[in-house]
């Protein structure tokens, strides 16, 4: 499990890339594009986060990396600044896209 300190920075691929709709968008996924996280209300595991590019969901954080993003998430504070690292075609879908989360300077209250 990543600490808090650990967040900045931190890198995964998206898990369960191939059960969503990351096909439908692959082409529009260049590196640096803006990703969004969801934390998921009803969901069978309770930090469940999602990954959305605009209305398009591609997947989850995977596990080992969503207990502090998910908790932090819940308070209602938008602190993620997430973009695509990396693409990668010709790899097994589930390492197609990998993510890059940053902290954000300027903190803003979650809508």
């Amino acid at each position: 499990m990543t600490s808090p300190c650990e967040i900045d920075k931190s890198s995964f691929y998206i898990a369960c890339f191939t059960n969503y709709d990351g096909c439908d968008v692959f082409d529009q996924l260049k590196i640096g594009t803006k990703l969004q996280f969801v934390a998921e209300e009803n969901s069978q595991n309770d930090e469940a986060v999602a990954i959305y590019f605009e209305k398009t969901k591609l997947g989850y954080i995977t596990k080992s990396q969503n207990f502090w993003i998910s908790k932090i998430l819940r308070t209602c504070y938008n602190i993620f600044e997430v973009k695509n690292q990396q693409v990668s075609p010709n790899v097994h879908p589930e390492e197609q896209i990998r993510v890059v989360v940053k902290v954000k300077s300027n903190l803003s209250k979650k809508k």
